[in-house]
């Protein structure tokens, strides 16, 4: 199996292996390949469970009985491998989209019928709940310059990388690859324009004077942000909003097999400043927008997501003003409707 699965990798990265809509697989998805393929070599050795497929067509009846209890053994095993070194559902659950990708690959691609044990291998998800700057906390980071001025350098930075990337909506990885060439500028406004690393998808934003401002500040280097890293970032970032006083304590939970656990750090609650990150930029942009009453039709098209995306609807759900904004837009309709029928009663 593993020289398969190395195959397999090789395959993607090189592009022999394409997506169903032709275009490469990125490098990230490549890497997260790469990972599974190590854990298994490692759950092989440390678990001493043989790793191998067997052509189906090959196998007489009691064996291919045997060969599918060996993969819903495997299954079993290797996801209390990964739940015993402290993974949870999510990432978990990820392990086995993969594995279930490469069982695909096997047959399609190298015309190997190892027999469909894909539909042995569950794949589970958690809900976890999304941190997001409210309202007032992102429009303190934009406004409030005796906090600016509090603030050391470095830290002045960072308030500009997140203050712009909570705006813009873009990935990280978007974001600190802009340049000037992402500029449109006209007499009347300022827009980036960029093609998402991730997803290839085309996204122009019109930016308000704050962002504007932001890269000004910024004229002289050659990307419109400082750069930086994706680590040290989610480092200043933690400080950033510390500084800021959001140090409120945040629930956090994580399931395993659908179960939540309460997860804590040295037995204490997560801070709120804790839990943001670079990605927190994104989802708070997205939050925000909804929360203000734009649709959910151009978010989508700023936030680059697919019709029917389920990550985008964590945010709709997640998004209570913007819930309640939809439905005084129905009742105000249903309201109307009645007022008239009875206008027309009198």
């Amino acid at each position: 199996m593993l020289p398969l699965f190395a195959r397999f990798i090789a395959s993607s990265k090189t592009g022999r292996r394409l997506k169903s809509n032709g275009t490469r697989i990125r490098f990230g998805t490549v890497k997260q390949y790469r990972i599974v393929h190590d854990e298994l070599k490692k759950f092989s050795e440390q678990k001493n469970f043989p790793l191998r497929m067997r052509k189906w067509n090959k196998l007489t009846t009691r064996e291919k009985t045997a060969e599918r209890n060996y993969w819903k053994r495997f299954y079993r095993l290797y996801t209390d491998y990964l739940f015993s070194i402290g993974c949870f559902d999510n990432y978990t659950g990820t392990h086995i989209k993969i594995i279930r990708t490469f069982f695909y690959y096997v047959k399609t691609e190298l015309g190997i019928d190892a027999g469909d044990y894909r539909s042995f291998f569950y794949v589970r998800n958690e809900n976890i709940p999304i941190i997001v700057l409210s309202n007032e906390q992102l429009q303190m980071l934009i406004h409030d310059t005796a906090f600016e001025n509090s603030l050391p350098d470095f830290l002045k930075r960072t308030k500009d990388i997140f203050v712009f990337g909570c705006t813009t909506a873009l990935r990280f990885s978007d974001l600190m690859r802009l340049t000037k060439r992402n500029l449109d500028q006209s007499a009347t406004a300022v827009h980036i324009g960029v093609r998402s690393l991730k997803t290839n998808t085309d996204t122009r934003i019109k930016l308000p004077d704050y962002a504007v401002a932001i890269i000004e500040k910024y004229a002289a280097a050659k990307t419109l942000l400082p750069a930086i890293s994706n680590a040290r970032l989610n480092r200043n970032v933690k400080l950033l909003c510390e500084r800021a006083g959001w140090t409120y304590e945040v629930g956090k939970t994580r399931e395993r097999r659908g179960v939540q656990k309460k997860i804590t750090r040295n037995g204490k609650c997560f801070r709120f400043c804790d839990l943001i990150t670079t990605h927190t930029m994104r989802r708070t942009a997205i939050t925000t927008l909804l929360n203000l009453g734009m649709t959910e039709v151009m978010v989508r098209k700023i936030s680059g997501h697919q019709a029917n995306s389920k990550e985008f609807y964590k945010y709709v759900n997640f998004s209570q003003p913007y819930i309640d904004n939809e439905l005084d837009r129905v009742y105000k309709q249903l309201n109307s409707g009645f007022e008239n029928n009875t206008n027309e009663t009198n």
